[in-house]
């Protein structure tokens, strides 16, 4: 599933209007059912009240903090029982360009660069910060129902070269080529070597 995201667009309607980024950096995070077991991943050590999002049906935001003060976002993707995730990495700044700044305390020019759209959503918790994502709001919507202010959604980009290299920024399983991004893209996270 994870490859299949790239180049979807994750749109979230606000009071302040609609904000949107292209997908264009994730990581696959295997269940506890898988053969090895992902170490790496919240579900490794099976259901608990917080992470109980990814043992549910396929479609749904699994919202976490990190460091108290930021927030992660992640994609359940198995079947109801099972867990699996994607996390969503990296986006490419497509609406909502200057209320994503301000949610992210920067100053914005007239037109949105390469370097910009990096500080906005070049990281897991940066596009959460840019696009408004709490847990407390999101975690465990259904991103992938019409109704939902927050949804995955497919505007028929055509997706070129997928870089394929292990996880960053993780200490177990780091070995597993389980992150993908569009190679080129300036807004892939990490070193230029990864992108």
């Amino acid at each position: 599933m994870a490859p299949r995201l790239l180049g979807k667009v994750l749109a979230h309607r606000t009071a302040a209007g609609v904000l949107a980024g292209r997908i264009v950096e994730v990581e696959a995070y295997q269940g506890p059912h898988s053969d090895p077991p992902d170490p790496a991943a919240h579900a490794y050590r099976g259901p608990t009240p917080r992470n109980r999002v990814l043992f549910g049906p396929a479609g749904h935001a699994y919202v976490y903090s990190i460091y108290g003060r930021y927030f992660c976002m992640n994609i359940s993707c198995e079947a109801e029982g099972r867990a699996g995730c994607i996390l969503l990495r990296a986006l490419e700044p497509l609406t909502g360009v200057k209320q994503m700044a301000r949610n992210r305390g920067l100053a914005m020019g007239a037109a949105i660069d390469a370097k910009l759209g990096r500080l906005l959503t070049s990281g897991p918790s940066r596009l959460c910060q840019a696009m408004g994502i709490t847990r407390a709001a999101h975690n465990g919507i259904n991103l992938l129902d019409q109704a939902s202010p927050l949804q995955v959604q497919d505007d028929g980009y055509t997706v070129g070269e997928v870089l394929v290299t292990p996880r960053i920024g993780i200490h177990e399983a780091v070995d597993r080529p389980l992150r993908f991004a569009l190679r080129g893209n300036p807004c892939v996270s990490g070193a230029k070597s990864f992108r």
